[in-house]
């Protein structure tokens, strides 16, 4: 007879996903990185509910490493702890996802001014590449990809690197980026405008381009507000 839950069970037959070695004993900080991935792209949907006993079995690891890396998680915000309920993964409501908009409309007009001030040529550069790859993702799959790229792939993430502030850095590329991924990977396609949000981009990296600090917030404010606009209507509807 099995010693796991039936939720514990599920936990494990979705790490059958993974590859093999990411099942094997790994530090804290590897595992942490796994179980963003897991719970960002869906693996373990929102409202799951998750438990160390059911985590170890499922990626092969001791609770000491487990721990650390639910502590992680937790702190980034992708988990919450429920009264009598445990941990289980975060469920983000229209009105939480319109408040992090709002911080994102001032933090990354800020970003994008101070990238007019410190970004390099090759970071230019660097932009223009991941706007040409986007460009293509939206032609092969109608946008799908274009919302999915992470790191130094993603356009905002990659100007919030090159504003070279540290605090800012930290701010907008640990709870606030992961949160955001995940509503974009589990969010209806319906909701997004993949062409008009790539020239809007476009239009961004113009004024970096040319180093305008004034019209490169003022473009990157507008963007993220669009997108908060529709989510302010869903919540309307």
């Amino acid at each position: 007879m099995s010693l796991l839950s039936t939720n514990d069970q599920v936990l494990a037959q979705h790490a059958q996903s993974f590859p093999a070695e990411s099942r094997e004993p790994t530090k804290s900080a590897s595992l942490t990185e796994q179980l963003i991935e897991a719970i960002v792209t869906g693996t373990y949907p929102a409202g799951t509910k998750v438990s160390e006993a059911g985590l170890a079995a499922a990626f092969g690891v001791s609770r000491g490493p487990l721990r650390e890396a639910m502590m992680r998680v937790e702190a980034l915000g992708l988990v919450e702890r429920v009264p009598h309920v445990g941990a289980r993964v975060v469920t983000l409501t229209h009105r939480q996802l319109a408040e992090i908009y709002a911080v994102r409309e001032a933090l990354e007009g800020m970003a994008a001014r101070l990238a007019c001030a410190h970004i390099t040529d090759e970071e230019i550069e660097q932009l223009s590449a991941v706007l040409d790859t986007h460009h293509a993702y939206i032609e092969r799959v109608e946008g799908a990809a274009y919302f999915h790229q992470q790191g130094d792939f993603d356009f905002h993430y990659c100007i919030i690197k090159a504003s070279h502030n540290q605090k800012l850095i930290n701010l907008l590329c640990g709870e606030l980026y992961h949160l955001l991924r995940m509503y974009r990977f589990q969010s209806p396609r319906a909701h997004s405008r993949p062409q008009q949000a790539l020239q809007e981009h476009m239009q961004i990296l113009a004024a970096i381009r040319e180093r305008d600090a004034e019209l490169a917030e003022m473009l990157m404010r507008r963007h993220i507000q669009r997108s908060r606009q529709l989510i302010e209507q869903q919540i309307t509807d």
